[in-house]
């Protein structure tokens, strides 16, 4: 039999269902639907919180063997440095045992002026204690996921702070566990506020640093900002509270073709090794709300009789 008339076709069994192509087409067009109606609805945002309920137990059973090496691991080699930090503290609790002597005058001394000036008192933030759990899994921000979620009273925007300074803001709550943007992502804006010369400006993750430092920016050139000046938190955002150190700068380079210098500063907090962090209330709950614009009243209407 000539080989050119034989039927390269398959049989109509496996001929079922439609082609690969139409697959590829189809599943293309539901995927691309799906990014586009997550962008401007976020109508998977109640998916993610289900998946990451339903996927709780299965990371707790897979992050046990990690914690139990890292422990294992941080135990000898946290022997020699043990030693070390006792010194430290002994200095520094020799430092601090003679601020002590002096803190209770000092708040009964602006107890006083605060209210002899009838200013508000100081706002009370509450906390709570978290752990880091791991990493996102994003690459392109600069995100850790903590144990503490919508159960435990975590609210979206909640400041985080370490033992150094402010580590991050939460940015998504799910119902266990909640996600923390570093302050060094390039997207988070922090105010804050120079400690010596008492100017505000706004620090930003540093895109060029691969994310281990901070950029203040829109300060002019001839500003008064030089290496070694510390950043805290201003308190006029309405989230942070007022004094918690940010940063510290590093350098400044002031360029005459630029109206602005370029300020490189290092985050104070651990935001490469955080392990346990503080999560902070909002301020702004605790904040008077705003008066209401006052109602102007209509204009006149043009050549109407009195």
């Amino acid at each position: 039999m000539p080989l050119g008339t034989l039927d390269r076709s398959p049989p109509p069994f496996f001929r079922q269902g439609p082609s690969a192509l139409s697959k590829l087409v189809f599943f293309s067009a539901l995927a691309l639907f799906l990014m586009v109606a997550d962008a401007r609805l976020g109508v998977t945002g109640p998916l993610r919180a289900a998946a990451a309920v339903v996927l709780y137990p299965l990371q707790w059973v897979v992050l046990q063997p990690v914690g139990a090496v890292r422990e294992g691991v941080g135990y000898f080699q946290s022997l020699g440095e043990a030693r070390r930090n006792e010194d430290l503290a002994r200095i520094q609790l020799t430092r601090q045992s003679q601020q002590a002597n002096q803190s209770e005058f000092l708040q009964q001394e602006n107890a006083r002026l605060r209210e002899l000036l009838n200013l508000r008192a100081r706002l009370t933030t509450p906390s709570q204690a978290a752990q880091v759990l791991y990493d996102a899994a994003d690459p392109y921000t600069r995100k850790v996921v903590i144990d503490r979620g919508m159960t435990h009273g975590v609210q979206a925007g909640s400041p985080v702070i370490d033992e150094s300074g402010v580590l991050g803001q939460v940015t998504r709550v799910h119902a266990l566990v909640s996600e923390v943007t570093l302050l060094v992502d390039r997207d988070q804006p922090t105010p804050v506020l120079n400690v010596r010369t008492g100017a505000r400006g706004v620090a930003y993750g540093d895109p060029s640093s691969h994310g281990g430092s901070l950029e203040l920016r829109f300060m002019d050139g001839n500003a008064d900002v030089k290496a070694g000046d510390v950043l805290s938190t201003s308190g006029v955002d309405g989230v942070y509270p007022p004094g918690l150190p940010v940063a510290r700068v590093d350098r400044v380079e002031r360029r005459a073709d630029s109206a602005f210098a370029r300020i490189h500063c290092v985050p104070m907090a651990q935001v490469n090794g955080a392990l346990h962090v503080m999560v902070l209330s909002p301020i702004n709950a605790q904040l008077p709300q705003r008066p209401e614009p006052p109602a102007t009243a209509p204009a006149a209407r043009k050549g109407s009789r009195k």
